[in-house]
């Protein structure tokens, strides 16, 4: 089931052939909750709950055009964004082994479709660069999860970018990652059930239209069971948590001010974000004395 919030915090279903439906009645009291708690609701009940009441609300309820609605962020406010590391096997010498599981924080501040993506002019900064990616959700308390009962704990799975300023010392990701409007994610939730084999899908994006990157998550190093047991060693994890799976670097491209940006994963849908920045455009550079990937837009490096 693709879940979506829309309109004035309305939440609602995809559903084919009859566009979205409006499945908010089965909440209650949405509105003293606020959006983010309805969400967390929605996902941590979901099998005790809120599955079967959406499916009989979507089987009888009557549907609007998708391009009717304004679609908002999924999950409005989560407590927690994880983002993995160089996660994909994106060189041919590239081996998993050779790939530590490692995460870094983005805001929580998250951005739903349609929305804008602000770049602040910082000097050391050479290039902004969006990265696609599948991210997945948690869907109930989840610590010290073995590998073998991950996925019992994701809810489902949605697309993410996340936005990188190259140029930034990788002592913190809070310039270099972590500022407000890095972390988008949208449209909407696809639960597990929908989805298969997370493995499998192909992720393309674009900017203005032009191609960038188009790979498959099968190049995946640290599959997700993996990554979700890992984290949960050390976090609690809770319903409505994020987290991002890493990038394919070949393909990756600078953004500027009035770019359009899009990306769409197989099965998980397709959204789009606009690119406001208050400095002069940035475009990669060669940068001497690191490792460039080959194929890539010159100037990503391992040390970036």
């Amino acid at each position: 089931m693709k879940i979506l919030r829309f309109n004035d915090e309305r939440v609602g279903v995809l559903v084919d052939g009859k566009g979205v439906v409006d499945v908010s009645e089965a909440i209650s009291y949405r509105e003293e909750k606020g959006p983010q708690r309805v969400m967390q609701q929605v996902i941590e009940e979901w099998d005790a709950t809120f599955r079967a009441q959406f499916e009989s609300l979507a089987a009888s309820g009557d549907g609007v055009p998708l391009e009717s609605v304004t679609l908002l962020n999924p999950i409005p406010q989560p407590r927690k964004v994880l983002a993995a590391f160089a996660n994909y096997l994106d060189t041919p010498e590239r081996k998993p082994d050779d790939i530590p599981l490692e995460f870094f924080y983005k805001s929580p501040e998250t951005v739903g479709p349609g929305g804008e993506v602000h770049l602040l002019d910082i000097a050391p900064v050479y290039v902004f660069q969006p990265e696609a990616e599948i991210a997945f959700v948690i869907g109930n308390h989840a610590k010290n999860v073995s590998i073998e009962n991950a996925y019992d704990h994701i809810f489902g799975y949605c697309p993410f970018v996340d936005i990188s300023a190259r140029g930034m010392t990788r002592r913190t990701q809070f310039l270099p990652k972590g500022q407000d409007t890095f972390a988008l994610v949208g449209p909407w939730i696809t639960t597990r059930d929908e989805v298969g084999d997370p493995h499998t899908l192909n992720v393309k994006s674009w900017v203005n239209g032009g191609a960038r990157q188009d790979y498959s998550t099968s190049a995946m190093a640290r599959k997700i069971p993996e990554q979700l047991s890992w984290a949960s060693r050390f976090l609690q994890l809770q319903g409505g948590d994020i987290i991002t799976t890493g990038t394919y670097h070949v393909g990756l491209g600078p953004i500027n001010d009035g770019d359009v940006f899009e990306i769409e994963i197989e099965k998980l849908g397709r959204t789009s974000w606009t690119i406001k920045s208050d400095g002069p455009r940035k475009d990669p550079e060669f940068r001497p004395g690191v490792t460039q990937i080959p194929n890539a837009t010159p100037g990503f490096s391992r040390v970036d």
